[in-house]
């Protein structure tokens, strides 16, 4: 959300449009130091002023938790657990300590949140446009259910109830690895930095000029990505977006959008298309907007302010709503 987009970052981040997938490292004279890398099927920032130890460290263990958590990598955690067939697997305590910490938005959601949704998500495929049959997914969604994960993260086993179900964890993953960067960055003695994970992004400290960082909320009409509709200033927090227009495609002059609701298996019909959280963990704010689709703009509201989280969401005709006393300024 530096610019919500896959593919461009807010101007006042100081950060240059990510359209390919190759790494790369600059440098400025302030001795700012930032390196643009694709992963978790993201364009992705790391960043801040820093020893080039520090940031080629931060962009590596990103690419390790890439090969944790994605679905989508038969020998990932996640894979091995999703092969088991119900039986317990062993898996790194950061995979442990993610699947609890994710059961904990399921239940605080009532589910709308849902991280077994991937017995669905596996049958849709938003890069080439594929639409499953309703058989399909009607029967995936005897198979959801999030009560049916059990973790013990002293051992790191996890176990599923169900062999035929399925962890998809693509919707706080991102969260969990800005602040476990944010954090080794400041581990490391990084007193201004960085993490643009896809539009999760988490700040540490002001910039290199002592000023605030200011992070945009991409205006989800501008199919460019160049213009946002407000903005946070800040030296510490995250603010993270989720919308209805980043993946998506038309077919049969139908048009679908990646947020699926685990109570359907269809993508969720809302009047809100974008929801933005300013929270101090990047985890709350993954964990916590994609419910809000689900909900609805009067009961996501609501939900909000009996959290205590800021946040600013679009609805369907463009309008913004936030929070009481919040933090995003408009533009």
């Amino acid at each position: 959300m530096l610019k919500l987009s896959r593919r461009a970052f807010l101007a006042s981040l100081a950060l240059a449009p990510l359209w390919g997938c190759a790494q790369q490292a600059t440098s400025a004279a302030d001795e700012t130091i930032q390196s643009s890398f694709f992963c978790f099927d993201t364009a992705c920032v790391v960043g801040g002023v820093m020893p080039r130890e520090a940031l080629d460290e931060a962009v590596a263990r990103c690419q390790a938790f890439e090969g944790m958590f994605s679905r989508t990598i038969a020998t990932s955690d996640v894979g091995r657990i999703n092969a088991a067939a119900g039986e317990p697997t062993q898996v790194q305590p950061e995979t442990a300590e993610l699947i609890s910490k994710a059961l904990e938005y399921c239940a605080a959601s009532d589910g709308l949140f849902d991280i077994t949704i991937g017995a669905v998500s596996e049958l849709w495929d938003f890069h080439e446009g594929i639409v499953p049959t309703d058989e399909a997914i009607q029967a995936a969604l005897l198979h959801i259910g999030w009560q049916g994960v059990h973790v013990d993260v002293a051992t790191s086993t996890v176990t599923l109830d169900d062999p035929d179900a399925r962890l998809d964890l693509g919707g706080i993953a991102k969260g969990y690895i800005s602040d476990v960067i944010i954090d080794q960055l400041a581990v490391a003695g990084v007193e201004s930095g960085f993490v643009n994970l896809g539009g999760n992004v988490k700040v540490l400290g002001p910039k290199a000029d002592g000023t605030p960082w200011g992070v945009g909320v991409r205006d989800p009409n501008d199919e460019a990505g160049e213009h946002s509709v407000a903005i946070v200033h800040t030296e510490g927090g995250s603010v993270v977006t989720s919308g209805l227009y980043e993946r998506q495609f038309e077919h049969e002059g139908k048009r679908y959008w990646h947020i699926l609701d685990p109570r359907t298996g269809y993508p969720a019909e809302s009047d809100i298309i974008s929801a933005s959280l300013y929270t101090p963990q990047s985890i709350d704010g993954d964990g916590y907007t994609k419910p809000l689709f689900m909900l609805g703009l009067d009961k996501a509201l609501k939900f909000l302010e009996e959290h205590g989280i800021d946040g600013l969401l679009i609805d369907s005709e463009g309008a913004i709503h936030t929070t009481v006393n919040s933090a995003f300024e408009a533009l």
